[in-house]
């Protein structure tokens, strides 16, 4: 009988509308799932509500992937005002997240954060965002150099990587434990692991999974979470 496929929780993303449904959805891009499924876990779509109980459904997790999406509130790392550009802030969403990270981090659940994702762990180990970037980095590839010795960089076997990029907000200082593993050209911070700690955490800024069905370097972003979730 083969191995039981890893089962890798996505907390999911609200939807005002979708082309499928009649009415607003909780939704993950099929990319992200697929990335998961090819790397040989089993995609596991969490309801991102009831913040409270988010450590104990994930005690039936064996990893957790925190996608991108809409923004954080910008009160979550103390900025009394928005930018006009903030957009899609959702407290009970932010709540969700926030609480999944922390619990990942206590607990050394093998963690992938990508875009958001990324944004949402550093807050919550007490670093802050840029809430806009000029020039923003939407609709962009652009290639990130690696670190050497890195787990960015044992994971992807590369010391540079095109990463396709759509955030307009970015790290302006790490949280506590977080380390920058890659950088743009521009300086912005575009991978970031933790120095120390339980299990196995990686943080990027850009969306691998927008290039991963090509691209064998940003596969291996998700490839590598599965492994770990296999061994944890």
């Amino acid at each position: 009988m083969p191995d039981r496929r890893p089962i890798i929780a996505i907390p999911s993303r609200f939807a005002a509308t979708t082309s499928a449904l009649r009415y607003s959805a909780v939704v993950t891009a099929r990319a992200l799932a697929d990335a998961v499924y090819r790397a040989g876990g089993e995609p596991f779509l969490m309801h991102p509500v009831g913040a409270d109980e988010a450590a104990g459904r994930l005690a039936a997790v064996d990893g957790l992937l925190l996608p991108g999406g809409g923004d954080l509130a910008p009160s979550a790392y103390g900025d009394d005002t928005a930018h006009e550009s903030v957009y899609d802030v959702d407290a009970e969403q932010d709540a969700f997240d926030l609480a999944a990270a922390r619990h990942a981090l206590r607990t050394g659940l093998p963690t992938l954060a990508i875009c958001r994702g990324l944004q949402v762990v550093n807050v919550a180990l007490g670093g802050r965002l840029r809430q806009h970037m000029e020039p923003d980095h939407r609709h962009l590839v652009h290639p990130v150099r690696v670190r050497p010795d890195s787990l960015l960089a044992r994971v992807t076997d590369a010391e540079k990587v095109e990463a396709s990029c759509y955030h307009h907000q970015c790290a302006s200082s790490l949280g506590e434990g977080l380390v920058a593993t890659a950088h743009a050209e521009d300086g912005t911070v575009e991978a970031a692991e933790r120095a120390a700690g339980a299990g196995w955490f990686l943080g990027v800024q850009w969306h691998p999974e927008d290039t991963a069905a090509t691209d064998p370097v940003n596969q291996r972003v998700f490839d590598g979470l599965v492994t770990a979730a296999r061994s944890a």
